[in-house]
């Protein structure tokens, strides 16, 4: 069984950025590609990236270029570093890994105008 616990989230102004982090525990966690989701009030989960054992990376056009996630191994947590922050980007941010299907409980991000 693997743990997700989320962290980092906050109240920024637009223009602003936040350091999200997902530290995992119960698996080998180098061996997993890991990804973050956000879901806004009213609307469907989605994809915003993926990391995966590679260090290979994708984003969604939303975030490409504002938006960076890497990972530690030896921490055992994956992080999305967010720039340039937009009213558009409140939501709660999750991190799901794959193999699994495991997910956080969420942290909240609210960007003010």
């Amino acid at each position: 069984q693997l743990q997700l616990v989320e962290s980092g989230g906050g109240l920024v102004q637009a223009g602003g950025s936040l350091r999200l982090s997902c530290a995992a525990s119960g698996r080998t966690f180098s061996s997993l590609s890991m990804a973050w989701y956000r879901q806004a009030p009213g609307t469907e989960r989605e994809f915003v990236a993926r990391i995966n054992s590679g260090n290979s990376t994708y984003y969604s056009n939303s975030v490409k270029g504002r938006f960076t996630i890497s990972r530690d191994n030896n921490k055992n947590t994956a992080y999305l570093q967010m720039n340039s922050l937009n009213p558009e980007d409140t939501a709660i941010y999750y991190c799901k890994a794959y193999g699994g299907d495991y997910w956080g409980q969420g942290t909240q991000v609210t960007v003010s105008s």
